[in-house]
């Protein structure tokens, strides 16, 4: 199946959020080795703000691999290794990912160094893997999916991810940390997406909120 000129899938909301979770992967080892041993409120505050993107990693690894892979294979059988590629780096992300959360109640609990290192040597290795995996994806994976998937199953896909978000302040957090990364056409593609509501309310009070909550993660 490939998708009409008129029909034609953008996956730049995609590729928006990969920013976020390269940028958040990258910044996170050198956060967490400048925590002092012993300081379990500073280690709290990353392996709260850790733990959710690792979760948020997973289900949207979890989505792709089981709403989006089966129909590529099934509409663009000639570009199979590439897309089995996909799922095999979904597979060895797993591991360091899964050893950040058992770590992350131990570091949280007692704040040992060492602790702490091995969890950014986990992260650093994580980020690495990840943006190998996210750079394949946007290059050679992506152009295929806006000719193979069709907008209705491509909103299904975003609707999956934004499942998991709670409502209220983590919703505006959410939106603040990918609008961080977006351009300024970007931003306004976003924010015309939301219902009217939600748009004021990110103007009157989602940007403070978001900020404040940044700051607490990056400075302490």
């Amino acid at each position: 199946m490939t998708t009409s000129a008129t029909e034609r899938t953008d996956t730049w909301d995609m590729i928006v959020v990969h920013r976020v979770y390269r940028r958040e992967f990258r910044m996170a080892p050198a956060l967490v080795l400048a925590v002092v041993p012993g300081d379990t409120t500073r280690a709290g505050i990353l392996a709260e703000h850790l733990g959710n993107l690792v979760a948020g990693l997973d289900h949207h690894h979890t989505a792709e691999d089981e709403l989006l892979w089966p129909l590529m294979l099934a509409r663009a059988s000639m570009h199979a290794d590439l897309i089995r590629r996909m799922g095999a780096q979904h597979e060895r992300l797993h591991a360091p990912l899964a050893r950040i959360v058992e770590l992350l109640p131990r570091w949280r609990d007692r704040a040992l160094a060492a602790d702490r290192d091995e969890l950014a040597d986990v992260l650093a290795e994580t980020s690495v893997a990840l943006d190998e995996h996210l750079g394949e994806e946007e290059r050679q994976l992506l152009p295929l999916v806006e000719q193979h998937i069709t907008p209705a199953e491509w909103h299904a896909l975003g609707e999956r991810g934004k499942a998991i978000i709670p409502k209220g302040k983590t919703a505006l957090v959410v939106l603040g940390t990918i609008l961080e990364e977006a351009t300024p056409e970007e931003k306004k593609r976003f924010l015309a997406e939301l219902p009217a509501p939600a748009r004021l309310l990110w103007r009157l009070t989602g940007q403070r909120i978001y900020i404040k909550e940044r700051d607490r993660v990056r400075l302490g």
